[in-house]
């Protein structure tokens, strides 16, 4: 059996990042059968794509921020696993990956009604159907734990000043109205996005585009925080972010590898290239603050590292180790660049440079994903040549990307800044000036670190 398989929409086009996953092909086993080692592999990356976010995001985070905020940041990264696996299991992978129409699911799976979990299952119908090797059941848990992601790095840009309850409401709002539409339109056959060609193997626009620009409303909404540009904003502990950066990048195999759906060729390409894009972009930060600042500092390395896994995440099922190469290069750079001058000539305060690492190096990943991918890796039976980039001669799937990317922030921005607004007349989204001085552990949870 072939793998991946696709067909494509387009017949220019092969498109084979539907769920970011290689796919087996349905024509050459018309009952295909569940793979053992496919399924090992896939409940593998489920465990490592939930390990990013606890405890990896949540001491990532935790390190950043003042002592007196720790234990809430570390608070919202827990409370978001427990909501969105609910709200998943309810509605959110219905409306993302139910059939529906080009913008979002249906109520199929709602509750998870009708889900399978001792056969293969079909995704979409007609000539973009694809099978899966896998129980609907593993791919519905691959997928929350993306789901889960997604929102939790939002929070980093609005640290030590939103309101715990505004916190959940947002949360729980943007998930249902931004992140499942996103994901549908992205990774689903019948997907508007899907249908076009765009590429995007395991989230650059679904998850970190999303989420980036989502956290850059947040911050400007909700304002700057009490003392930014007078007080000192040190993080309290950069051993708990070193420790939650690497976290990040061990799950990442889970996050990037694991969209390959298969134990097989393309999972191993999917690993390589996120390895060296990550360490590509760790250096490049690292030198460009050393050169700029004369010293190479950790929260700097670590950020970069954060960059590259970023960048490397719509293009690691797509392009060869040299292209990896470059893409971890410029994301060091471009997100470097970001986080520092751009952040301070416009004056926003995105606590944790969600927008500057996030946001920018999934621009920067998306749209060299249309440079370098390469054909040979996502060639399929209906479609020999595959999905190329522009150095293979197709100008037009870096233009794709494009509109991919411009789409999402538009979507995601101004839905974003409706929900913050909507929360605001509900519950109120700024804790009081003296919360926020005492400190979140304290006033909104009662507790603190002794």
């Amino acid at each position: 059996m072939t793998k991946p398989q696709k067909f494509a929409r387009l017949g220019a086009l092969a498109l084979v990042a539907a769920a970011g996953f290689a796919f087996p092909a349905l024509a050459d086993d018309p009952t295909p059968k569940i793979d053992s080692g496919d399924t090992a592999w896939m409940l593998t990356s489920t465990a490592l794509v939930l390990l990013m976010t606890v405890p990896g995001l949540a001491l990532f985070y935790a390190g950043m921020v003042r002592k007196k905020n720790v234990l809430a940041t570390m608070m919202q990264s827990f409370s978001i696993t427990a909501l969105v696996t609910v709200l998943w299991m309810v509605v959110g992978y219905s409306l993302a990956f139910g059939e529906g129409g080009a913008y979002y699911g249906d109520f199929s799976r709602f509750f998870l009604s009708g889900m399978g979990w001792d056969k293969p299952f079909t995704l979409g119908t007609g000539d973009a159907a694809v099978a899966f090797t896998i129980p609907e059941s593993v791919f519905m848990m691959f997928q929350m734990t993306f789901a889960i992601i997604t929102p939790a790095l939002i929070c980093g840009a609005f640290a030590d000043r939103m309101k715990f309850s505004a916190m959940m409401w947002f949360i729980a709002l943007w998930s249902i109205i931004i992140y499942s539409p996103v994901a549908h339109a992205v990774w689903h056959p019948n997907g508007v996005f899907f249908g076009l060609g765009a590429l995007d193997f395991a989230g650059g626009t679904v998850v970190h585009i999303n989420a980036g620009i989502a956290g850059l409303v947040a911050a400007l909404v909700l304002g700057k925080r009490r003392g930014y540009g007078t007080e000192n904003f040190s993080p309290y502990n950069l051993v708990l972010a070193v420790i939650g950066a690497s976290l990040l990048w061990v799950g990442w195999f889970g996050f990037n590898a694991g969209s390959a759906g298969a134990a097989g060729g393309r999972a191993g390409m999917a690993m390589t290239v996120t390895q060296i894009a990550t360490g590509a972009a760790a250096l490049a930060w690292m030198f460009a603050e050393w050169a700029t600042r004369g010293k190479p500092s950790v929260l700097g390395v670590i950020s970069g590292a954060v960059a590259g896994l970023v960048a490397i995440t719509p293009a690691s099922g797509f392009v060869m180790p040299g292209g990896s190469l470059i893409i971890g290069i410029v994301a060091g750079i471009i997100c470097f660049w970001a986080s520092t001058s751009l952040k301070k000539a416009l004056g926003y305060d995105d606590s944790l440079d969600v927008f500057g690492v996030h946001c920018v190096g999934g621009i920067v990943g998306a749209l060299l994903t249309g440079v370098f991918a390469v054909g040979a890796l996502s060639a399929t039976d209906a479609a020999p040549a595959g999905s190329q980039g522009l150095l293979e001669g197709n100008p037009g799937q870096f233009l794709i990307q494009v509109y991919a990317v411009v789409s999402t922030l538009i979507f995601s921005g101004v839905g974003s800044f409706i929900l913050l607004k909507i929360v605001d007349l509900i519950v109120g989204l700024r804790v009081t000036d003296e919360a926020e001085r005492d400190g979140l552990d304290l006033s909104l949870h009662g507790e603190s670190i002794q």
